[in-house]
């Protein structure tokens, strides 16, 4: 290809609100142009960069038996009314109405039209194991789209989704789909680093993301030192102080010693700082108790059952965790009006003692609790010495902690550590959520009628390449790794006329047919301005032809690495070999 031939509109300045590498490269290598706020166009030279990310994606899931296929972007809405996303997605989700009145849905993700493809045609066992997988557009109406095509509203994903006939062939498909998403992350170049996650949204019991480092993540992950554990902050764990909780009977001989429950005057005393003023005392002594509303509660509790949160004073609670715990969709902070209707008191004299009306989940920390402080559901009052299995019996006892860089891995002990990242990739063991909600059905052997289990698996194409991006760059611009590169040589004449357009032209072909992929600039600009523009766009190769070395005997050619500081010369006539064995090695 030559430059003059295609478009790549290079730019000196950086646009004003692009404050991450890959915004400012990508922009600047005329790769991706803005049209709206969260919404990008790939331009010739970044659509070759994300076929290269899209060839390999599909590449490594045709190697695991994952069969593509093409659903609409487009689907309709009675498919996430029937899977119970309709209301539970929020305002994320893009909705219309065609003209007929019939809801639509612009497609954030795809387990509802894949679920209902597999469930119209499945009928028996012996179609199972089935995984499908498609790469298309999605749209996320993100509140806040920022880094370029980091975090845009309009993006390309993989998806796949696997159904199987039991949990064993699940996890098989899970593992297999985990190497492959190892591998396709080696190929682009990027260090990625798994961590255990929580399955949000998604649903289902067991799920991990693939993160890469970042300062500027979204998302806070907590590291072991020693035994390598990483796990998003949203699902890590960490040693707790009473492990496992006493049951029931063991709590209420421990209560024995504790002094009885006694309610205190506590006017105006509201939050654990006061508290502990007021009690002279810390805040391990406390028992928080918070109230929330949850969002699609399985197991009968619809959307707004509100629940009690409680836990040690000096904890906080992670409301992923809180959600998981009761397979919800999310856990929502009750407004102030709803703790006073549903705790007979202001904001900050909840408590476990007396509470009725609500479930109580208990994190493992207030089980430890022979003699701790709470709230007694009354205007000004607090009780003193309340104590697990005397005062108080939870519905559930879960790990609802948010755990913390310095806290002890739960693993071995070892200290934790925090680090900012971006997720590539998530895989998710979904169980039955959606093929239960959704009435996929098939016989069993025996004749029996089944719900096949389920797992997704997604990678955000646009993220990984300007994660590739991030990792692969330096003061003058972009260094592709080359299985990514838009282009793998560019040859550069210092001046594409006579003797010098000759030799170009000719490399240019051989390298061609040798499967190479070339750039040729070929624009009437000066030396220097060809070589800013190469470094610019990062293509791992260039060759420059010059009259120097075209004067030589034999004829030459200097070829320099992307990001290497020395170039070598190589004789003509070998060049097109030696860069062949190069860019496939």
């Amino acid at each position: 290809m030559y430059f003059t031939q295609t478009f790549i509109p290079t730019l000196r300045e950086v646009p004003s609100d692009a404050v991450i590498a890959s915004h400012r490269l990508m922009f600047r290598g005329g790769m991706i142009r803005k049209l709206a706020n969260g919404l990008f166009a790939y331009l010739p030279l970044g659509l070759r960069a994300l076929r290269k990310v899209e060839r390999i994606i599909r590449e490594e899931m045709d190697a695991i038996g994952a069969l593509e296929i093409k659903p609409t972007v487009v689907v309709p809405g009675e498919l996430w009314k029937e899977s119970g996303r309709w209301d539970s997605m929020g305002e994320a989700m893009l909705r219309a109405e065609n003209r007929t009145g019939n809801d639509l849905v612009v497609s954030p993700t795809a387990e509802e039209a894949v679920t209902a493809l597999v469930r119209d045609e499945l009928s028996s066992y012996r179609q199972l194991p089935l995984t499908l997988y498609q790469i298309n557009t999605k749209y996320r109406d993100e509140i806040r789209p920022r880094y370029g095509v980091m975090r845009a509203r309009e993006f390309v994903m993989k998806d796949a989704y696997s159904f199987h006939a039991g949990q064993a062939s699940l996890d098989a498909a899970y593992n297999a789909m985990g190497a492959a998403y190892r591998r396709i992350f080696k190929r682009c170049g990027l260090s990625v680093l798994p961590v255990k996650a929580d399955s949000g949204a998604m649903g289902g019991n067991s799920s991990e993301e693939f993160m890469i480092e970042s300062e500027i993540g979204d998302n806070t992950l907590l590291l072991c030192e020693s035994c390598g554990y990483a796990a998003n902050v949203e699902k890590a764990v960490c040693a707790h102080d009473f492990d496992p909780p006493p049951s029931l009977e063991e709590a209420k001989t421990r209560s024995l010693s504790s002094p009885a429950l006694e309610k205190v005057s506590t006017p105006g005393v509201k939050n654990i700082d006061q508290l502990c003023a007021f009690f002279k005392t810390d805040a391990k002594k406390f028992i928080k108790t918070l109230i929330y509303r949850m969002a699609a509660m399985e197991g009968g509790a619809g959307r707004g059952a509100f629940v009690a949160a409680a836990i040690r004073g000096d904890l906080a609670v992670n409301e992923a965790k809180l959600a998981a715990a009761l397979k919800a969709s999310e856990a929502v902070l009750a407004s102030e009006a709803e703790v006073e209707r549903i705790t007979g008191a202001p904001l900050g004299f909840a408590g476990v003692a007396g509470l009725t009306g609500i479930p109580l989940i208990a994190d493992t920390s207030v089980t430890a609790m022979t003699d701790g402080i709470t709230g007694a559901l009354a205007d000004g009052f607090h009780y003193a010495h309340a104590a697990y299995g005397r005062d108080f019996t939870p519905h559930l006892i879960a790990d609802l902690r948010t755990a913390k860089a310095g806290d002890r891995c739960a693993r071995c002990g070892g200290a934790l550590y925090e680090k900012k990242g971006n997720e590539l990739g998530h895989i998710f063991k979904l169980g039955d959520k959606y093929t239960r909600s959704m009435k996929a059905r098939y016989l069993d052997e025996s004749g029996q009628s089944r719900t096949p289990l389920m797992g997704t698996y997604g990678i955000g194409l646009d993220r990984t390449l300007a994660s590739v991006v991030e990792e692969h760059h330096d003061g003058d611009g972009i260094i592709w790794p080359l299985e990514v590169a838009p282009y793998q040589v560019i040859l550069i004449p210092v001046k594409y006329e006579g003797a010098l357009k000759a030799a170009a032209d000719g490399l240019a072909s051989a390298l061609e047919q040798a499967g190479v992929e070339v750039l040729v600039d070929d624009r009437e600009e000066r030396p220097g301005v060809k070589f800013k523009d190469a470094d610019l766009l990062g293509i791992p190769y260039r060759v420059v032809v010059g009259d120097k070395t075209l004067s030589l005997d034999p004829p030459a050619l200097e070829v320099k690495r992307r990001g290497e500081k020395g170039c070598r010369m190589v004789e003509l006539d070998k060049a097109p070999a030696l860069l062949a064995e190069l860019v496939k090695a």
